[in-house]
C-alpha cells in the first residue's frame, strides 16, 4: 500500500543514483526518446551581482544582503516547484500508460454510443433558417465487411417540440481522399418514418435509414462515403450529410477470453484469429460487479498472423486504489488493425458491445501494491530529483 512520504524515499534514492554519477543527468536527458509531461518552464539562472572594479565582495553589507535575499527566495520557489512536477510525475505513472482509471478518459466510456449532432437548418444558400434546427445520429462512423450504420434525423422549433419532417431524398456516394483514384458509386437510401427496415417506431417523426455498403454497391470500395439526405421541416427545405469509413474486410474474428493472475495483477487474454501481421490496437472497459466502469486497459502492439491473443492487464495497485466489488467484468471491446500511411488507416474488428467476460473472484489480498516500474519513469524520477537536489543546494549556500 502506499505510504505518506513516499515520494520523499523515492527523491532522495533518486539523487543518490545521481550522485553515484550513473551517466550524469546529460545522458539522462539525451536518451530520453519522449519528453516528459509538459511543466512550467524553469527560472532563469540567476543574474551574477554586478560588482565594482577592483573592489572586494561585501556578502554582508546592505546590498548584498538585499541580494542574498532576492536569490535566496528565487531558489525557495524553484525548489517548490520542483517538488511540485516531481510528486506529480510520480502520482501521474503509478499506473502503466496500458490500464488507466477510466475517470481520466470519459469520452472512451461508452465508445458504442452514436454520434449525435445539432445544428440549424440551411436554406439553399446555406445561410441558417431561425427558429429551427435539425438533430442527426449515426451508430458508427467505421465499417467493416458487412456491418451496416444506422442514421436518424428529427427537426425541432425554437422552443424544442418536435416539427413535421418529410425526407425527399437520401443516397450515399464513394468520395476521393485525394490519394488515389475512386470509382465513383451512388446508391439511393431509404428513410422512413414508418417502424420498417432501420426506423423502430412509426409516426414519432424521427426518420431512420441503413446504409450497407457491401450489399449496395460499396463492396471493394475502400474509403470514405457520404451519405446526403434532401428534406423539408416545417416547409422549409435542407440538405444534411453523413460520412462513413468503409472497410471491406475485418482485421479478423474474436474467440475466447482467458484469466490469469499473474505477480499480483490481473491478466485478461482476449483470444482472435487475424489473416495479417501487423499493429493491432484494442481497447476494453473493465466495470465491478456491480456494473460501475473503474478502468480502461488498452493493447497496441504487433502480431503475426494466425492465433493470436490480445493481453491486456489490470494492475494490482488500481484494484487496491478503487477496491471494485467481484467478480469484474470486461465490457464494450474495440478494436483494428493499424495501416498507417494510408486511407482508411484501420482495419476494424467485430465489435463486442457489452459483456464479454466474467472474472473469478479474488480476495484484495491477492493483488500487488506495487507501483509500475520503467525504465524511462525511473530516468524521468532521477531528473526531477536533480532539480530537487540542486535547489536544496543553492539554498543550503544562501543561508551559510
Amino acid at each position: 500500500m502506499r505510504k505518506p512520504g513516499s515520494w520523499r524515499s523515492r527523491l532522495i534514492a533518486a539523487a543518490a543514483v545521481l550522485a553515484a554519477g550513473i551517466g550524469g543527468w546529460h545522458w539522462l536527458l539525451s536518451d530520453a526518446a519522449e519528453p516528459p509531461p509538459a511543466t512550467a518552464a524553469p527560472a532563469a539562472e540567476p543574474a551574477p551581482t554586478p560588482r565594482v572594479a577592483g573592489s572586494a565582495p561585501a556578502p554582508y553589507s546592505a546590498a548584498g544582503h538585499a541580494t542574498r535575499e532576492q536569490l535566496l527566495h528565487l531558489w525557495s520557489q524553484r525548489q517548490e516547484r520542483a517538488e511540485q512536477v516531481y510528486r506529480a510525475y510520480l502520482e501521474a505513472t503509478r499506473y502503466p500508460p496500458t490500464a488507466r482509471p477510466i475517470a481520466e478518459h470519459p469520452d472512451q466510456a461508452q465508445p458504442f454510443a452514436p454520434v449525435q449532432e445539432e445544428l440549424p437548418v440551411r436554406d439553399a444558400e446555406g445561410r441558417p433558417v431561425p427558429g429551427l434546427r435539425l438533430r442527426s445520429t449515426q451508430d458508427r462512423v467505421f465499417v467493416a465487411s458487412a456491418e451496416s450504420v444506422r442514421m436518424t434525423l428529427q427537426a425541432f422549433d425554437g422552443s424544442g417540440a418536435v416539427v413535421p419532417l418529410k425526407v425527399r431524398r437520401a443516397a450515399a456516394q464513394t468520395l476521393p481522399d485525394g490519394k488515389a483514384l475512386v470509382q465513383l458509386v451512388r446508391s439511393e437510401i431509404a428513410f422512413t418514418d414508418d417502424g420498417a427496415g432501420a426506423d423502430d417506431v412509426a409516426g414519432d417523426q424521427i426518420h431512420a435509414g441503413r446504409l450497407t455498403p457491401a450489399t449496395q454497391g460499396f463492396a471493394g470500395q475502400a474509403g470514405s462515403i457520404r451519405v446526403l439526405v434532401d428534406f423539408e421541416a416545417n416547409g422549409q427545405a435542407g440538405t444534411v450529410g453523413f460520412d462513413v469509413i468503409y472497410a471491406p474486410d475485418q482485421a479478423g474474428r474474436w474467440g475466447g477470453v482467458r484469466e490469469a493472475l499473474v505477480d499480483g495483477d490481473l491478466q485478461f487474454y482476449l483470444q482472435a484469429e487475424v489473416p495479417v501481421a501487423g499493429r493491432y490496437m484494442a481497447s476494453v472497459r473493465v466495470r465491478d460487479a456491480s456494473g460501475v466502469p473503474f478502468a480502461l486497459l488498452q493493447f497496441n502492439e504487433i502480431l503475426p498472423a494466425g492465433s493470436v491473443e490480445f493481453k491486456l492487464a489490470l494492475p494490482g495497485l488500481l484494484v487496491h486504489d478503487r477496491q471494485p466489488s467481484f467478480p469484474l467484468q470486461l465490457v464494450d471491446v474495440d478494436a483494428f488493425l493499424l495501416k498507417p500511411d494510408a486511407f482508411p488507416d484501420r482495419v476494424p474488428l467485430p465489435r463486442l458491445p457489452g459483456v464479454v467476460h466474467l472474472s473469478q473472484r479474488y480476495g484484495i489480498d491477492a493483488f500487488s501494491s506495487r507501483q509500475w516500474q520503467s525504465e524511462e519513469r525511473d530516468r524521468y524520477l532521477a531528473e526531477y530529483a536533480r532539480d530537487v537536489v540542486r535547489a536544496e543546494g543553492e539554498i543550503a549556500r544562501l543561508r551559510r
